[in-house]
């Protein structure tokens, strides 16, 4: 049976990441890095007990308004942040494209 709860979204800045709970349960995660003023997005997931509720949505909805209101930039190297960002032209304004320089650097980062 589904919960009709509301999703939370959750900040866990020292963990770099967005955690979804619903009914208090983690229900999936979005991962980042901060590079200057961007956070650069690069791991969106939902656990399957989970799936089919919008809630990977709802979590970037979520993520992507506090990074606009923290006068951050997205960069979507998340293939889930990319879809996303294509189907909301509205999220353009704080985009930056995915270059080589900004996968490099995300690969230093992740080691």
């Amino acid at each position: 049976m589904a919960s009709s709860a509301t999703p939370v979204v959750e900040h866990r800045g020292t963990e770099n990441r967005y955690v979804i709970t619903v009914d208090g349960e983690p229900a999936g995660f979005t991962s980042y890095r901060d590079r200057g003023a961007q956070r650069v997005f690069f791991h969106t997931e939902i656990d399957d007990r989970f799936a089919g509720r919008g809630l990977a949505s709802t979590l970037v909805t979520e993520a992507l308004a506090e990074v606009r209101a923290d006068g951050r930039r997205v960069v979507p190297v998340c293939p889930y942040w990319a879809a996303y960002i294509g189907k909301h032209p509205e999220a353009a304004d704080v985009t930056d494209p995915v270059d080589p320089a900004v996968r490099r650097w995300l690969r230093e980062q992740l080691g």
